[in-house]
């Protein structure tokens, strides 16, 4: 019996939100190979943003401004995609209740770590927030747990609805923002939306990230149902999809971009031109001309997150990673060491996620961009063989994946020990006497 609880708790730990088929165990390599690469370079990000010295820090503005869309926008996307798979491939074997229940559960402890996590957030930021307001903020882990919420409940309108809704939340979003902005100090109720909408720190904000809980879904299903036709044919066509509607969505918004420049007459924002407290990625320009070669004007809106163009831009360029990586891992079947770890990270990112904060204080501002490739290369070594290490030998105890499963398992005791009271209750029961209640 423990040999069984050791292999259930594994199991839950690394199978919480795979992408399986129905009749397979097999997982999604191209899904976890993304989430992987997107997990990767969120480590890179913020050790270059804490460890790469004053002459050398510019290179992070420049690198995050130019491949944002393989960070936060493409974990979300990823993560509210999975949720089609949960309810999917469960539908069979779990009734819809259990199911959502499942699902709840994993959104509402992905938010409350989220919630724990915003103080250090903003104290990082240099932010001073009174208590409680420093406890809410759309952080990557709060948005991606009330994506897994909302997803499931945006599952039940059409695809085309899901298309419609998704696409005007990120038209009327910078509208609805400018106007909250606008009145937030004039009108109480206004600055509560604000609060809601925005929050003190907008890493991910509600909107027009809202957007992607009704599109990434469609994708999702698109995705699941060429697993369950399980033919050549259906992953073929399953990859000219993603990779068409990637192209498409990318020449969107550049097209928007350059539509609003011939508008407004401005093709490169700055702070005179765009509020950097509404959009926190502006600050990267200010970071890329921390050096004396070139002093950059400003910054495309395409590259600038939650704004119209840099949404479909984001999700565009997410797609035709995900077509790409498809193609090639799940259609050639292509295989290495090196993709197994990039694997491997994916299905362990949320723990990854938090994990790697505890190291960012250790080599404040130490290292040039010489030396920065193998000591980010060691330090993602070191966090993967830590990962492993906790699965291997500790079962993953007290990491989220793990808390989640035992809320879950808890769950299902609950269940199954009032169905056994009921029975007991219905036999020692006569049928008159049932009749009679």
């Amino acid at each position: 019996m423990p040999n069984s609880n050791t292999n259930e708790v594994k199991n839950s730990y690394l199978n919480n939100e795979d992408l399986m088929d129905l009749n397979s165990p097999k997982r999604i390599a191209s899904i976890d190979f993304v989430k992987g690469l997107a997990m990767v370079f969120i480590i890179l990000a913020h050790g270059a943003l804490a460890w790469l010295d004053n002459d050398w820090r510019y290179i992070y503005g420049l690198t995050f401004a130019f491949l944002d869309f393989l960070g936060p926008s493409l974990f979300v996307f990823l993560s509210a995609l999975s949720v089609v798979f949960s309810i999917r491939r469960k539908k069979k074997a779990k009734s819809t209740k259990a199911i959502r229940n499942g699902i709840l559960t994993r959104g509402i402890v992905i938010i409350i770590i989220g919630i724990m996590f915003n103080p250090m957030s903003l104290r990082t930021s240099g932010q001073a927030v009174a208590f409680p307001l420093n406890l809410w903020g759309w952080n990557i882990l709060m948005f991606i747990g009330f994506s897994q919420i909302l997803s499931y409940y945006s599952l039940k309108l059409s695809k085309r609805a899901r298309a419609v809704v998704g696409v005007v939340i990120i038209f009327i979003s910078p509208f609805i923002r400018d106007l909250i902005f606008t009145y937030k100090n004039v009108n109480v109720v206004v600055w509560v939306l604000d609060l809601v909408i925005t929050s003190p720190l907008p890493q991910v904000p509600l909107l027009p990230y809202l957007s992607i809980c009704f599109l990434s879904t469609i994708f999702g299903e698109l995705l699941f149902e060429a697993m369950v036709a399980g033919t050549d044919k259906a992953y073929k066509n399953l990859y000219k999809t993603f990779k068409r509607w990637g192209v498409f969505l990318i020449a969107l918004g550049l097209i928007w971009w350059i539509f609003e420049g011939f508008v407004t007459r401005v093709w490169l924002q700055t702070e005179s031109t765009m509020l950097k407290s509404e959009y926190l990625h502006l600050d990267l320009l200010r970071i890329a001309n921390m050096q004396d070669y070139y002093k950059f004007p400003g910054m495309p809106t395409f590259m600038i997150r939650a704004t119209i163009s840099n949404m479909f831009y984001s999700l565009g360029a997410g797609l035709l990673i995900i077509a790409i990586c498809f193609n090639n891992f799940d259609i050639k079947k292509k295989n290495n060491d090196v993709i197994k770890m990039v694997n491997f990270y994916g299905k362990t990112s949320l723990s990854l996620f938090l994990i790697q904060y505890m190291f960012l204080p250790l080599y404040i501002g130490q290292f040039s961009i010489i030396f920065y490739p193998f000591i980010f290369a060691g330090y993602c070594a070191f966090l993967g063989l830590m990962m492993y290490i906790w699965l291997k030998y500790f079962n993953g105890v007290g990491s989220p994946e793990w808390i989640m499963a035992q809320i879950g398992k808890t769950g299902q005791k609950r269940k199954i020990s009032v169905q056994k009271d009921t029975s007991q209750i219905t036999e020692k029961t006569s049928p008159k006497q049932l009749n009679q209640i």
